[in-house]
């Protein structure tokens, strides 16, 4: 197809032509008919010249936190066994200018590799592509597109304070979290409890009785270990007039406290207003959906979070829960009673730098205006005597 100045040659071509015919100058036939002509050969060569070229494109790494650095690689091999043209490669990249790069003649088995790099400034999720090559005759007048690699997307999680969260004492074994406690026996004062058999247990410690009725082999095991689990609550309601600088902070300290109880070990959960829920797990797959999802969530439609309330109450797992939201009401504060007796620690971490008021005893309060932290008295403390609040 033609390019604007192919296009603008053309037009010329018709005004000289035009121009001979009412002054009958011979000369401006002629002029009219070599930029014709001009045009028509530069659109057959675009069409003509054969292009064997194997094109590739590697976004690494394809999953990021804010700021970090990725980048994008494309690699060219000239299959064929001629040089190739001069190319133009064309990448768009969601909400910039895209990446435009230049190839020059390639021999016949020839390579040349080009790479930029992609804005992290933003969570979210980053739609780069496709990657268009085009052909273009010397003259700039006509031009052939194809693509020559797919859409691809990158993630881009939200920022992650180094942080730690406090731990209940729970064990780090990853079968502490037995899917079902039950008081089998009893020697002295000891507990069982029943989980799934993993290869290399012990087959004398199956219990076939409950194998019988879950079709699953079980095994029994001793005491009845508990590994600290970590339920972060995020609002997503979207606020009348608030600044979007607090929603993202809301974002960031939640995928703070999920990523630092990763790190810990703990069997991790996260719900919102939304009706987003996780579920509790443990691992890097669970961990990336989680970040996944806070890396494309944005204020949405609920304009009550009694629903996430009750989800809580209905579901609690215990542990250490994290509430994350910037307004707060009597009910909330009425549920938050409520919640007290199914979690070992409840902390609530504010955006906007106003602690809720008439905070329950027994649960607490952190400032996530900055760089989230808890204090390192809450680190390794348990139980339900933290303070109500502490000063920004």
């Amino acid at each position: 197809m033609l390019t604007r100045a192919g296009w603008l040659t053309l037009l010329s071509a018709g005004i000289a032509a035009l121009a001979g015919r009412l002054f009958g100058v011979l000369e401006l036939f002629i002029v009219a008919a070599v930029l014709a002509m001009l045009v028509a050969a530069c659109l057959a060569w675009v069409r003509l010249t054969a292009v064997r070229l194997r094109v590739s494109r590697v976004v690494s790494p394809a999953k990021v936190h804010m700021g970090e650095a990725t980048k994008v690689e494309v690699t060219a091999i000239n299959t064929g066994t001629t040089h190739t043209p001069v190319l133009h490669l064309s990448d768009p990249v969601a909400g910039t200018r895209g990446a435009r790069l230049h190839l020059a003649p390639l021999a016949g088995g020839e390579k040349a590799q080009a790479a930029y790099r992609l804005p992290t400034d933003r969570r979210g999720i980053l739609q780069v592509g496709p990657l268009g090559i085009e052909i273009a005759d010397p003259f700039g007048l006509a031009h052939r597109r194809a693509t020559a690699a797919p859409l691809e997307s990158v993630t881009i999680f939200p920022h992650v304070d180094a942080i730690r969260v406090p731990s209940l004492g729970g064990d780090e074994d990853p079968h502490g979290a037995a899917i079902q406690t039950n008081k089998l026996g009893q020697t002295t004062d000891e507990f069982f409890a029943l989980r799934e058999y993993v290869r290399g247990d012990d087959m004398r410690r199956v219990h076939w009785k409950s194998t019988a009725r879950s079709n699953e082999l079980m095994v029994r095991q001793d005491e009845t270990p508990w590994q600290d689990r970590t339920t972060v609550a995020i609002d997503v309601r979207p606020q009348r007039g608030a600044d979007p600088a607090i929603f993202e902070r809301a974002v960031s300290a939640a995928a703070s406290v999920v990523s630092a109880g990763f790190r810990q070990r703990h069997l991790v959960r996260l719900v919102s207003t939304a009706g987003f829920d996780s579920g509790v797990a443990s691992g890097l797959g669970h961990s990336e959906a989680i970040l996944g999802y806070l890396a494309g969530v944005h204020p949405s439609a609920p304009t009550s979070s009694a629903p996430l309330f009750d989800q809580l109450t209905r579901s609690a797992q215990g542990g250490l829960l994290v509430i994350v939201t910037s307004e707060w009401t009597d009910e909330q504060m009425s549920t938050l009673t409520r919640l007290r007796g199914d979690f070992r620690r409840i902390v609530v971490v504010g955006t906007t730098g106003l602690a809720p008021a008439g905070m329950p005893r027994g649960m607490a309060y952190v400032d996530a205006r900055g760089e989230l932290a808890f204090p390192a008295a809450w680190l390794s403390a348990v139980g339900r005597n933290a303070p109500r609040t502490v000063p920004a």
